[in-house]
């Protein structure tokens, strides 16, 4: 292969890397932006409280928003949902949610927060979760986040497993609204506000199991320090082979 031959193949091969390395690291620049937009909606609704309805879960126009929420009802006398493989200060438990139907608007999803395993073969929650005490027969005044629900992943297998609490691998709203003899739920979850007397351990962070934004913009800059080093490795290379 002649010598101009070899400099254009290993310069296309270098361009194709520098654009690969400097098209990830934009991706992570723009995963960083989003998710502190959204970190700071959540701090600007939080120092806010400036409380819509609970019917407000339903809008589909907010399926993506922050909302703080307030409203009196009851929690649905069915079983309890929880999610499974939720880890917490090391800890395997899981993520507990009931339906609440507010005294306006449609039944929603309410996150009560997570506790411990009690069985970790069997992945069953405690009996108080399934006989839903403190929670089930009283009206009861709730106030929470109105967040979208939890990134499911990779949907692999079914969603829900019946039972006397139902398990739920990923939080899926149509699938819940199947299981409960409900046309639909709303797209969004009530985070119970961690004053309440209610429910289990929990807290309103939103980017739970994710990258932080200075993650993705750790993550960024070694992208872009790798499409940096290929072109001066390229460069060099094409000086040397000059002077040869």
């Amino acid at each position: 292969m002649s010598p101009g031959l070899t400099r254009i193949v290993g310069w296309s091969a270098a361009a194709v890397l520098i654009v690969a390395f400097a098209s990830l690291g934009q991706w992570q620049l723009s995963r960083m932006s989003q998710k502190q937009a959204t970190l700071d909606a959540v701090a600007a609704t939080l120092a806010s409280r400036d409380a819509v309805p609970l019917a407000a879960a339903a809008d589909p126009a907010r399926a993506r928003s922050y909302d703080w929420s307030a409203g009196r009802g009851r929690f649905v006398d069915r079983a309890a949902f929880v999610l499974d493989n939720q880890i917490r200060a090391g800890i395997p438990g899981l993520r507990v949610y009931r339906l609440f139907a507010p005294e306006a608007g449609p039944p929603l999803l309410v996150d009560l927060g997570w506790t411990a395993l009690v069985d970790r073969g069997t992945r069953l929650p405690d009996a108080a979760i399934v006989r839903g005490d403190g929670l089930l027969g009283r009206d009861l005044e709730l106030a929470g986040l109105l967040a979208p629900p939890p990134s499911s992943g990779l949907a692999l297998g079914p969603a829900l497993v019946p039972g006397d609490a139902v398990l739920m691998t990923r939080v899926e709203p149509a699938a819940i609204a199947a299981e409960a003899g409900l046309d639909a739920l709303p797209p969004r979850v009530l985070r119970l506000d961690p004053a309440l007397d209610l429910g289990y351990q929990r807290d309103l962070d939103v980017l739970t199991n994710t990258l932080s934004p200075d993650k993705h913009l750790g993550y960024a800059v070694q992208w872009f320090g790798l499409a940096a080093a290929v072109f001066v490795i390229a460069l060099v290379l094409t000086i040397r082979n000059r002077r040869r």
